[in-house]
């Protein structure tokens, strides 16, 4: 066969399965991502039918999927948003960061991978996945709860916290010691803190520069600039990444909303592809020996991530069940997580199997404490006899609070009588991957 003829077959073949597994996922109300990687272990090296002829064309969709999975959330917030969840959670990200990265880098450093291999495992354990977790929400019905704007909060945090962990990590990767890792730094701070000047104080300079009443015009200069400027950032050591969700950053307004709706589709494709690109390059033999200790550090990371959120929502003033609620939400990882695995894989390949398997089981088991761990929890206490039914604690009957989708009260008990501002529809966007 042509090897033109080929590479459009198997290319076709690809994306058409692919829409039949996403809307399988859709059909049974699971995430898609850990199909698309079990679509790729099957068809890469030692699957049932390994793809030669797209392999290439693969590689580069893959890269394009990172750039626009950034772009697209970094469009999903402002610099002034931005600024805000730093000044009001930063302590719970401090909180998220120690709790969540410290059983990924002991376990590398366990099994032997050295200070590069424990950075990188501490990344995929530490960064929850900001699209799985707002489907949840939106699933649920919770974008309303008290709760919610400390969830978003928090993975706010962390996706700013990647314009700083990913130069480092890539530093790292290039072997470019302590000065060339401190040097990179310095360029991401520096280059983060010049965006968020541009785009807190000429925002609105930038979008108008960028806008047109033509959409055709409108998706090729924001495609263009943003794959331009992450070359530029990849050729500085800043990550391509990086480079994106900066640019995401920098548009606001009507251009923000116009250019989220045009490359909302590309995003989708291309980061199917990514997903199924990584698990092309993971050898399905090579995952079974893994699945004890990527399940043992599944465990305690669903741990730990439900204390994250149960220690931000409390910092917040939300009663009991608001906080059991706002941790289980918070387990889910997802497209960060393989992000950094496959910056890794090429100087530690042991670190693509066991996140294929993390992800894996995190993805699936996420979606299910977000719905149970609060029930789970109230159904302990009041086997304990704790259970709060005279109103203290966050017991099941608050104060005249009326009841949401979730089952939960409009006031979470009657604790705390504030009520905050619901997340706006750009904020949670359901169709974020």
């Amino acid at each position: 066969m042509h090897d033109t003829t080929a590479l459009l077959v198997e290319l076709g073949s690809v994306i058409l399965g692919l829409g039949l597994i996403g809307r399988f996922a859709g059909r049974i109300g699971l995430s898609p991502i850990p199909l698309y990687l079990l679509a790729g272990l099957a068809f890469g090296e030692g699957g049932l039918l390994p793809l030669g002829a797209s392999e290439e064309f693969t590689a580069v969709g893959a890269e394009i999927g990172v750039i626009l999975l950034l772009l697209l959330l970094g469009l999903e917030y402002s610099a002034s948003e931005l600024v805000t969840s730093l000044k009001t959670q930063y302590p719970s990200g401090a909180v998220d960061f120690v709790l969540n990265a410290t059983p990924g880098a002991v376990a590398a450093l366990l099994l032997g991978w050295g200070p590069v291999g424990a950075v990188a495992l501490a990344g995929v354990t530490w960064i929850s996945s900001s699209g799985v977790i707002a489907k949840v929400l939106t699933d649920l019905g919770r974008l309303g709860n008290r709760e919610t704007p400390v969830i978003l909060g928090v993975l706010v945090i962390e996706d700013l916290s990647m314009a700083v962990y990913l130069p480092l990590l890539t530093a790292m990767l290039a072997g470019v010691g302590l000065a060339g890792g401190s040097i990179a730094l310095l360029i991401a701070l520096g280059t983060v803190g010049f965006v968020l000047y541009l785009a807190l104080r000429h925002g609105r300079l930038i979008s108008r520069a960028v806008s047109s009443d033509n959409p055709e015009m409108l998706l090729l200069v924001v495609l263009g600039l943003t794959v331009l400027v992450a070359g530029v950032a990849q050729e500085l050591q800043v990550s391509a990444a990086v480079g994106a969700f900066l640019v995401g950053i920098a548009l606001s307004g009507e251009v923000a909303e116009g250019a989220r709706k045009l490359l909302t589709p590309l995003r989708d494709l291309f980061a199917a592809v990514f997903f199924v690109f990584f698990g092309l390059s993971t050898n399905p033999a090579e995952i079974p020996p893994v699945l004890l200790p990527a399940a043992l550090l599944a465990v305690v990371t669903v741990l730990t991530k439900i204390a994250t959120g149960w220690y931000a929502a409390r910092r917040a003033g939300i009663g009991s069940r608001g906080r059991w609620r706002a941790g289980g939400t918070l387990v889910a990882r997802g497209e960060f997580s393989i992000v950094i695995a496959g910056l890794a894989v090429a100087t530690e390949p042991r670190i693509g199997p066991i996140a294929t398997a993390y992800v894996l089981i995190l993805v699936i088991v996420g979606p299910l404490t977000a719905r149970w761990t609060q029930p789970v929890v109230a159904k302990i206490q009041a086997w304990r006899g704790k259970d709060g039914s005279t109103g203290k604690g966050g017991g099941s009957t608050g104060k005249g609070g009326a009841t949401g989708k979730d089952g939960s009260t409009g006031k979470d008990g009657g604790e705390v009588p504030a009520v905050r501002p619901a997340p706006t529809a750009q904020e949670l966007a359901p169709d974020r991957l």
